[in-house]
């Protein structure tokens, strides 16, 4: 591709979590001197595109729309498209990866190139405009750390989904929200002002009516949006809620501990710098009770030259960059043969 791009050419780079899908078209950049800010020339934005929770079709249904969306209000046509990048929750697996992008062959020409990531590599490009290195933390609905040597060696934490593993996310915090309200309810354990609240909070009555609520839709995202409700239980001085949050600010920590030693990202002394990106609303709260300055805390007490990134561009856009950053290499490799 070299320094130049071809005029009119486009990137569709996208970030598809368990909350929503965003599509950004980007024109093609002649990297590495991106400009601030980046064009975006379209945006597009719809539901859960996570194929664990939606199931495949409708997954790639949502996927479908946000990126003909996307193109529509850019007023661009399919044919400017370079390359594509999806990150995408729920891809954990090359099987994922393949199924996706053979869906994504029959859309696009043979002569589009096509990218499909956890989304958790999409918010580490955020970060890093476009490039993979260092490690990325994600808290939002779910959790994830995963991280990338130079040298493309790469590892990850959490990130199984409610079941098997998304310790410290919106999901957790607030899954264990409603469970101190029923023991507190049963006898089982302490009383704690999350009852009050979050009955309030869901205009619901009394506990029992929680059971029936709760298994009426067993969302992620809508069990995760009890979080500020017992964010403030603890900014008002509740034990169990402090408690709550302070194993999310651990479970969270741990995370990123686990990805570094793995990779050895922060040296045999564990004195190296290396990137670490923060991306997810848990992690962004704004509350007294600031749960992703904790977890910062946390880590800088073991890793204390670790760079600490909140991203200025949203995933989408570090989708849309890393896409670049690959396209780049290519030509770079095939300038050399």
């Amino acid at each position: 591709m070299g320094s130049e791009s071809n005029s009119g050419d486009v990137i569709l780079g996208v970030d598809g979590g368990a909350t929503s899908t965003v599509c950004v078209c980007l024109p093609l950049l002649p990297l590495p001197d991106i400009p601030d800010p980046l064009p975006v020339l379209g945006r597009a934005i719809a539901g859960c595109s996570n194929q664990n929770s939606v199931g495949e079709q409708a997954s790639k249904e949502t996927l479908l729309k946000v990126m003909e969306e996307a193109l529509s209000n850019a007023g661009i046509k399919q044919s400017h498209v370079r390359a594509v990048c999806l990150g995408l929750s729920g891809i954990n697996h090359p099987i994922d990866q393949e199924k996706m992008l053979n869906w994504l062959r029959n859309i696009f020409p043979s002569d589009v190139k096509l990218y499909v990531r956890n989304d958790a590599v999409a918010a580490l490009a955020s970060g890093t405009m476009g490039k993979l290195s260092g490690c990325v933390l994600i808290a939002g609905t779910g959790s994830i750390c995963y991280g990338f040597t130079e040298d493309g060696q790469e590892a990850r934490a959490a990130g199984a989904g409610p079941v098997l593993g998304d310790w410290g996310s919106g999901y957790g915090i607030a899954a264990k929200g409603l469970s101190a309200v029923m023991r507190a309810h049963d006898g089982r354990g302490p009383e704690t002002m999350l009852t009050s609240r979050i009955l309030r909070w869901l205009s619901l009555s009394s506990p029992e009516e929680l059971i029936r609520w709760t298994y009426a839709d067993l969302s992620w995202a809508r069990i995760a949006a009890i979080v500020p409700v017992v964010v403030s239980c603890a900014e008002d001085g509740d034990v169990i809620a402090n408690e709550i949050l302070n194993t999310a600010v651990n479970e969270l920590a741990v995370s990123v501990r686990a990805v570094v030693q793995r990779l050895c990202l922060a040296g045999k002394d564990d004195n190296d710098s290396f990137p670490l990106v923060m991306v997810g609303g848990v992690l962004e709260a704004n509350q007294k009770w600031n749960i992703g300055n904790e977890v910062i805390n946390s880590i800088l007490k073991t890793y204390p030259r670790a760079s600490i990134i909140r991203p200025k561009v949203e995933p989408a856009v570090g989708a849309a960059l890393l896409a670049m950053n690959l396209l780049l290499k290519e030509a770079k490799c095939n300038g050399h043969r």
